[in-house]
């Protein structure tokens, strides 16, 4: 039989098959081929005997959370409690996109901002360069968003990816943490990786992303996944332009004339920076 990989707990696979799911383990040769299946798999497995027997090639596969054949990716970003960050979305959008996944960005928690401009400019930016961007969505347009997808929810602990599930499917009684205003960020609410029906889709509830790192990444990689970045490449003198120290650099102009946001560029730089240290 074939099926999905819609949760993993201690080695053993819930596997979904027609409306029934069965606990199954794994036969031996994946540990031989140092793989295992992860969450959103496709699988053929022994319904008799409840073993997954071979995993059908992924579409994509993230490492953290580990989850493979990922429709669309939807990140939260807090813009109060936890602050925004745009490093961290912009990591999130550069990994997202490297590995093939359709990044919508929500932004939550906008109704706690006393001043509205800066987030507002922010929100326009990301839209203009070519972003699906919802604020303090309506249940209505993330249920639209979600149906007929296998979709993850990634962001900050503590923006309300838990609470947001809770109300587009009020009998999931998913754990929310408060948000420790020593430590500036929520506490780890979500234990596992675990496909919900959500909106006539499929839903990730995973852990915090937190630990994202670019695992498999160059620096190349890095500049390919700048969307505005990439959109005028070919505009730099040289080829190769890494638009860092190169003369010629349209990319650096249009930071200079304010059509890239400056602190979207200094997080590339970061980004660059961290993968030439590793390197080393």
């Amino acid at each position: 039989m074939k099926g999905r990989v819609i949760k993993l707990i201690s080695n053993k696979w819930t596997v979904e098959h027609n409306g029934k799911y069965y606990e199954c383990s794994s036969v031996g040769k994946f540990r031989y081929h140092k793989t295992s299946p992860i969450v959103g798999d496709i699988v053929e497995f022994d319904g008799d005997n409840n073993v997954i027997t071979k995993i059908l090639p992924r579409e994509n596969e993230l490492i953290r959370p580990p989850i493979a054949n990922v429709d669309q990716a939807l990140i939260l970003v807090s813009c109060r409690e936890p602050n925004f960050s745009s490093n961290l979305l912009d990591k999130m959008l550069v990994v997202i996109e490297y590995n093939n996944i359709k990044p919508i960005i929500c932004f939550t928690k906008y109704d706690l901002l006393e001043d509205t401009s800066e987030i507002d400019e922010i929100i326009s930016y990301y839209k203009k360069i070519g972003y699906e961007v919802y604020i303090n969505s309506s249940l209505a347009d993330i249920t639209n968003v979600l149906k007929g997808k296998l979709s993850v929810l990634t962001g900050q602990t503590g923006v309300g990816k838990s609470s947001l599930l809770n109300h587009l499917k009020t009998d999931l009684n998913l754990a929310t943490g408060e948000i420790s205003k020593a430590l500036g960020r929520g506490r780890h609410t979500t234990r596992h990786v675990e496909l919900l029906e959500v909106a006539q889709g499929l839903v990730a509830d995973t852990p915090g992303f937190s630990q994202l790192d670019f695992v498999g990444m160059d620096k190349n990689d890095i500049k390919d996944n700048f969307i505005e970045f990439y959109a005028n490449q070919d505009k730099c003198k040289y080829k190769d332009c890494m638009h860092i120290k190169e003369d010629g650099c349209y990319i650096k102009e249009l930071v200079k004339e304010g059509k890239v946001r400056s602190t979207r560029y200094d997080n590339y730089k970061k980004f660059i920076e961290s993968i030439i240290d590793k390197k080393r």
